[in-house]
């Protein structure tokens, strides 16, 4: 299926089940804590009785000092309860929870949020958003996480939204509209608490979506009591950004240099449509204050509609002053990007041991196929300068076989060594599409939204991947609102008939792969690791897996009855150690995939929450 059918099928009739918003209280709950502190999230990947962040703590390390559940007894555990979503609305559950004051919040699509007790597995409240029938999410109805703080969970809405709601009862505080739905901007990710160091504000950041349809992706900054904005950053260069509500900086140079201008010096059609939606979550460096996010791919993917340059500021990692939203660095994952290697899925913030040195680093496994380990301390200087290619590099190594579009990368450049013939060619004169070409990785990528995960005592990362490629060939395109914005298209391959998807244990000091366990279909959800020498993921034919994080056995597995396309948490509750996972396949692939969406259309759909434990005995 081409991918301007897959975007526009979801436009419709598959949106208007949308019901009026609305807060439901089903029971009581004794509500203990006060509320969530900076303090408290700063503090988040250190404790283990609440989980207050996407990531797990502000690196994203999705690390748990727990170990009661460990390599030596995963195979005896069981499952505690299971919370349904209920009614129709099933489809694309890639969430991580949050767990905080006895009580799990949980989004789910459509732009849901649940809170359940995590005791009983009981509903306390649940809002729906009202959403119109005109939204265009491009790869499904998914949301990806909430955030708290105070006594507030935040969400994004597929309309382009961010939420504010009372964490005891459910009763909305705030909501505010960010941009125009019906040109393509919506939200998917979970946001980010951030507390600026120099004035000591607390602030919301998210991002937005819409890269396939021509929008330019914009980070956002919110004062959390009230919702009103602080900053607006664009992440096209030439673009001008907000702060207080008055006009500011330019994102980079403002003649836009990076991308090509008419003949009569006006720019291009597509940098006013340039895409790097910064739609992910933000990791944050507290040592620099930085927030540190990935952006995504340029638009349209066409990329002779936007040759010569390097499309900057998309598909790479950008790091942002807090206080005003200036961008302090950046590093480009794939100039130029003509593949649709978004950059999006998060920078983790690491120590790096290498050559007797102990590096702050942060790393990124792309879509792109390749393995960055940049330097954070290189990449977040203040000294007005953007652009950090030269020198932001420590290592670049493949995570994925058969790359074809690079063979490597010039490290100390910071520029990948392509293949030539590896850009699909432009139409030739008189015809509608170019010749098509095969590349691998394809558009989905060696990776995708999924977040990994890193162990500082195996000092290993757990990716999961996927292997796969694709056939692309460009089309003539122009820009309508609200219409995909692709001018290629693609048909997406099996590159090996005994699998899809592989879990990679990735040695970041070395930059080979460790282990890997190979799965049938693709892997579409993210997984943490503990202290207890486990790695939690699941995977779309409907399991729960648990493998040792040495070694890659696979310790544990259960069927939760529909594929698992989210991501895990653990906590510690009443002196015992409980994972928590939705369940509820859906997702880009069964709707981009082309191969792939014919070897999973037999994965049933659902939508639950589901919590595992030791057995007392």
């Amino acid at each position: 299926m081409k991918g301007a059918i897959a975007i526009l099928m979801l436009s419709g009739a598959a949106l208007a089940t949308g019901i009026p918003a609305q807060a439901q209280t089903a029971a009581e709950h004794d509500f203990k804590l006060p509320g969530v502190t900076w303090e408290d999230i700063l503090a988040d990947e250190n404790t283990n009785d609440n989980v207050l962040m996407y990531g797990l703590g502000v690196r994203a390390q999705r690390f748990s000092t727990l170990d009661q559940i460990n390599s030596g007894n995963a195979h005896k555990v069981v499952p505690k309860w299971v919370f349904s979503f209920g009614d129709e609305r099933q489809r694309g559950q890639e969430s991580q929870a949050l767990i905080y004051d006895g009580v799990i919040y949980v989004t789910a699509s459509y732009s849901r949020v649940f809170a359940i007790d995590a005791r009983t597995g009981k509903k306390l409240w649940s809002y729906s958003a009202r959403l119109p029938d005109d939204i265009r999410p491009c790869c499904d109805v998914v949301n990806r996480g909430a955030a708290i703080y105070g006594d507030k969970i935040f969400f994004g809405t597929l309309d382009a939204g961010m939420t504010a709601l009372d964490r005891k009862t459910g009763k909305v505080v705030w909501r505010k509209k960010f941009q125009d739905h019906t040109a393509g901007y919506t939200m998917t990710g979970a946001p980010t608490i951030v507390k600026d160091a120099k004035t000591g504000k607390v602030m919301l950041i998210h991002g937005s979506s819409g890269d396939e349809f021509g929008v330019v992706g914009e980070l956002y900054a919110r004062d959390p009591d009230t919702g009103e904005e602080i900053w607006m950053r664009p992440m096209v260069e030439g673009h001008q950004g907000r702060l207080n509500g008055k006009p500011h900086t330019f994102t980079g140079d403002p003649k836009a240099p990076s991308w090509p201008n008419e003949p009569d010096g006006k720019k291009v059609e597509a940098w006013n449509h340039g895409g790097g939606a910064p739609w992910q979550s933000a990791t944050y460096d507290a040592k620099t204050n930085t927030i540190v996010i990935g952006t995504g791919n340029p638009a349209p993917w066409n990329t002779w509609k936007r040759s010569p340059g390097d499309s900057l500021y998309t598909s790479g990692q950008i790091y942002i002053e807090p206080s005003t939203g200036e961008p302090v660095g950046f590093f480009q994952h794939t100039p130029n990007d003509a593949w649709d290697f978004s950059g999006n899925n998060p920078i983790v913030l690491f120590d790096l041991e290498k050559d007797g040195k102990t590096i702050r680093a942060g790393a990124h496994a792309d879509r792109n196929g390749f393995f960055f380990v940049t330097d954070l301390d290189k990449l977040t200087k203040r000294d007005g300068k953007i652009s950090k290619q030269v020198g932001g590099a420590i290592s670049i190594d493949p995570f994925v076989p058969g790359i074809t579009w690079a063979t490597g990368w010039d490290v100390a450049k910071g520029r990948p060594k392509e293949v030539e013939g590896q850009r699909p060619p432009p139409p030739a004169p008189g015809e509608k599409q170019g010749k098509a070409i095969d590349v691998t990785p394809n558009f989905l990528g060696g990776t995708n939204w999924m977040p990994m995960s890193y162990n500082p005592q195996t000092k290993l990362f757990y990716i999961p991947s996927n292997d796969w490629s694709e056939s692309y060939w460009t089309e003539n395109i122009t820009y309508q609102k609200g219409s995909a914005y692709l001018g290629q298209g693609f048909r997406i391959k099996r590159q090996f008939d005994t699998h899809v998807g592989v879990l990679r244990a990735m040695d970041p000091a070395t930059g080979k792969i460790r282990w890997e366990a190979k799965e049938p279909l693709p892997l579409w959800g993210g997984n943490l690791t503990t202290a207890g020498n486990i790695v939690v993921q699941g995977t779309s034919d409907g399991y729960v897996k648990l493998f040792d994080a040495t070694t890659g056995k696979e310790l544990y597995k259960f069927q939760t009855g529909s594929g698992v396309v989210g991501v895990p948490i653990t906590w510690e509750m009443d002196g015992r150690q409980y994972i928590g996972i939705t369940s509820g396949y859906g997702g880009a692939v069964p709707l981009w995939g082309g191969d792939m969406a014919d070897l999973t259309k037999t994965v049933s759909q659902g939508g639950s929450f589901w919590v595992f434990e030791l057995p007392n005995t």
